[in-house]
């Protein structure tokens, strides 16, 4: 069965689903090509106000998988880094698409699959769901972002605990760690990430958009530079019909209507 990635409509979210069940929803290049193609699409929609990404089932993703990875090993190097590519650039390209992403976790979160979720802006959970970075496990090392993400995110001792020994960490413990946005009763992972974009989808876009913009580039920026960035996403946005709108709404006490 080929890997594929499903998407459907649940109002003015885009939901993908990595649907590759046979091998607990691995993923591949069909995958990063259709995922691709589809936030292109979805940023060219006015209609798309933010993405999910999900798996089929039980199961997030397994991250890569292990038979290709053995018969890739037959091959010259430049295969598999030609994969890898096209991973990394379904990476950047979550990474950098102007509207809300957010992950609907359940069971297994592994490897690619871990760092997939970690490009998401938000990550919803079930209760019961597990994330391992195995690489380790098969004496293999990150790829898809995850050193970037997880020494960004968590303290040095606590990503190299992930990253160097494979250890499984729950839903619960990533919470208080921060890394887990909310946290879902088994199985309403993805019904709790869609009552998330519900709520994203009453923002106004394109503050929206600014906010992921200097949320992405303060890591890599002085204080002057963010400043700056700073004053010039206000002032466009100030001129924005939504500022005009959202003042308005807000002193007239009603819910703004954004565009």
């Amino acid at each position: 069965m080929t890997a594929t990635l499903k998407t459907r409509s649940h109002g003015a979210t885009l939901v993908l689903t990595i649907h590759n069940p046979e091998h607990r929803n691995a993923l591949g290049p069909e995958i990063y090509v259709a995922g691709i193609e589809a936030l292109i699409a979805a940023e060219r929609n006015a209609d798309v106000r933010s993405v999910v990404i999900t798996g089929e089932g039980g199961t997030f993703c397994a991250g890569g998988h292990l038979q290709r990875l053995l018969a890739n090993r037959q091959q010259p190097p430049q295969v598999q880094a030609a994969s890898i590519e096209a991973l990394h650039s379904w990476i950047e390209a979550v990474r950098s698409f102007p509207k809300p992403v957010v992950a609907a976790v359940e069971g297994a979160c592994a490897g690619a699959g871990f760092s997939l979720a970690l490009a998401c802006d938000l990550l919803v959970a079930a209760r019961d769901a597990v994330f391992v970075m195995a690489y380790v496990n098969v004496a293999l090392s990150p790829d898809g972002g995850a050193s970037w993400a997880l020494l960004r995110q968590l303290p040095r001792a606590t990503a190299l605990q992930l990253l160097m020994l494979g250890e499984r960490m729950g839903a619960e413990r990533l919470h208080q760690l921060g890394l887990v946005t909310a946290v879902a009763a088994p199985g309403e992972a993805l019904a709790e990430a869609l009552a998330l974009c519900e709520r994203l989808n009453a923002k106004a876009p394109n503050a929206l958009a600014s906010i992921k913009a200097l949320a992405n580039d303060a890591p890599e920026h002085s204080l002057s530079r963010q400043l700056r960035e700073e004053r010039d996403h206000f002032v466009r946005n100030l001129h924005h019909p939504n500022a005009g709108e959202g003042i308005r709404a807000f002193l007239d006490k009603r819910p703004p209507n954004y565009r």
